[in-house]
């Protein structure tokens, strides 16, 4: 097995989700694939909690593969995330995104 030193995929992590477009959405285990990295959703999710706060990468368009947010359900990052979202036109269904609709294809 091939290490990879982590600001290595981090650094590509961040040049996938930096062109996630507008109204469109991504998996972290998309990100991942896309990146070079496949099976290393959860590195994606670390690799956006150390973002900086003034970081102007679209994290928010990043979500889970069932459509959902990942932050725990009425917290204000939660609502944040949501908030940015439906800013950009993306439905929710309850909870839920519909992936069909605005899962982004890569390119």
């Amino acid at each position: 097995m091939v290490m990879v030193p982590a600001d290595d995929y981090r650094r590509c992590f961040y040049l996938v989700i930096a062109n996630i477009p507008s109204g469109q959405v991504a998996t972290y285990g998309q990100v991942a694939e896309m990146a070079g990295f496949p099976r290393m959703a959860r590195a994606v999710g670390r690799a956006l909690k150390e973002l900086p706060s003034e970081s102007k990468l679209p994290w928010f368009r990043v979500v889970n593969a069932k459509g959902e947010l990942s932050f725990p359900r009425g917290s204000d990052p939660y609502q944040r995330q949501r908030t940015l979202l439906e800013t950009e036109g993306i439905e929710f269904i309850g909870e839920r995104i519909p992936l069909r609709e605005y899962r982004w294809n890569g390119s």
